[in-house]
């Protein structure tokens, strides 16, 4: 009895990741859908450049199924926030995912924040 029980073990993990990685595959998209995905990640690029206020260009887009993802680097979390409201307000954005990152002085370039070398 103990050898089967050993046995059972190994067998029923197998089949629940073989289970878990066949349930977790989505299916392509529709030449449709990307179209739709492409043109929604122009139009979040282009309000979030249009803004007189905040400074985007370090910001990337990128939309899948509508669900935009707000990534990069933004300077204040007022420009995270406002980032986000942008998004949020684009026709075919049912969603925002904010993958942004707050940028304090000296985070990257290894500088030590004063602008000296």
């Amino acid at each position: 009895m103990t050898i089967r029980r050993r046995g059972a073990a190994p067998a029923i993990l197998a089949a629940i990741a073989v289970l878990t990685v066949g349930c977790s595959t989505t299916p392509p998209k529709s030449p449709d859908q990307e179209r739709a995905d492409a043109a929604t990640t122009e139009r979040v690029s282009a309000a979030l450049e249009a803004n007189p206020i905040y400074y985007f260009r370090d910001v990337e887009v990128s939309v899948d199924y509508g669900v935009a993802r707000l990534s990069g680097y933004v300077w204040t979390t007022d420009a995270l926030y406002h980032a986000q409201q942008i998004a949020r307000g684009v026709p075919g954005v049912v969603a925002v995912r904010n993958e942004m990152e707050l940028e304090r002085q000296a985070n990257r370039g290894g500088g030590d924040g004063t602008g000296s070398q």
